[in-house]
């Protein structure tokens, strides 16, 4: 069996932070959320990490990150472009946003090589424990329908600042996901979070709701399902919203459980979540990363 690898998505556009957040330091050290990401991976085991990326944005990303994480453990490096589409799809005119979080993965099938793979965002801290599950999980799996997710409490992931987007989990049995839902705009207020669909209708979700950031677990089987099922994406969701329409991986896990072909094992943390969804949660970020420097959780700098 191969050893898991890490996947990181790192080609969205950061459109809400205003620029290239996934570039902004935030440590102590002036390190990056994804050396983070990078250097928790590695303690958890992993020895390689594919980087999801836009291709003119590679010599910045070489730069400012992966030369310095390369003498530690393997970086590799795949693009993501709105060109990269099967045959017979064109790309609407105008349209600039990539195709979405299970484009990005399906864009890294060659350079994961049939691996299981850990999928995270790289603007998002998930925590050391979160690796350490996920890394485990993968390790010891067998079975190709067999992915996992690590979940965190609502409360725990909420930005002052604004909105953020959540997959609203619903489990059965406190470990295993039933049902996963995309919410686009949860706000934290002093009554607790509120999630609304149209803007006028403000709904309470119970702050110990679990909810996904986008850091699962699969088999090297999981590419096939992402490219089986993107002709059907680009067939029915992009002619209803040409600009925007995007492949979501939470999409492709769900359809794999509707059908009976996967289960989800959810670990549910109770870390804290951080994360640069707007340019004004960077202050409480760089703080979170000096308390837990000042507390002996990492060394600064991060990579001798």
């Amino acid at each position: 069996m191969k050893k898991p690898v890490l996947v990181i998505m790192a080609a969205g556009m950061g459109s809400r932070y205003g620029g290239l957040k996934q570039m902004d330091p935030v440590g102590p050290s002036g390190e990056l959320i994804l050396d983070y990401s990078l250097f928790d991976a590695k303690r958890a085991g992993f020895e390689r990490a594919v980087i999801i990326i836009k291709p003119e944005n590679e010599q910045d990303f070489r730069e400012v990150l992966g030369n310095r994480v390369s003498r530690h453990m393997q970086v590799d490096y795949a693009y993501q472009t709105t060109d990269r589409i099967p045959e017979g799809f064109a790309i609407p005119e105008g349209r600039v946003k990539p195709w979405g979080t299970g484009h990005a993965v399906l864009c890294a099938a060659d350079a994961v090589d049939g691996a299981p793979f850990c999928a995270i965002n790289a603007d998002d801290y998930y925590g050391r424990e979160a690796f350490q599950l996920c890394y485990d999980h993968l390790s010891h799996t067998r079975d190709e329908g067999d992915f996992c997710m690590v979940g965190y409490l609502l409360k725990n992931t909420l930005s002052e600042t604004g909105y953020v987007a959540r997959g609203v989990c619903e489990l059965r049995g406190n470990s295993t996901l039933h049902d996963l839902t995309e919410r686009t705009h949860i706000i934290s207020t002093v009554d607790g979070p509120l999630m609304t669909e149209d803007g006028k209708t403000y709904t309470w979700l119970s702050p110990e709701t679990v909810v996904s950031m986008n850091m699962w677990g699969f088999p090297g089987s999981m590419m096939q399902h992402l490219k089986d099922g993107f002709p059907q994406f680009l067939s029915e969701k992009v002619p209803q919203n040409p600009l925007k329409a995007e492949y979501f991986l939470p999409s492709v896990v769900d359809a794999q459980l509707s059908a009976g072909k996967a289960k989800v094992h959810v670990y549910t943390t109770p870390d804290k979540w951080y994360g640069v969804t707007y340019r004004e949660d960077r202050a409480e970020v760089v703080e979170a990363l000096q308390r837990m420097n000042n507390e002996g959780l990492y060394p600064s700098p991060l990579w001798p």
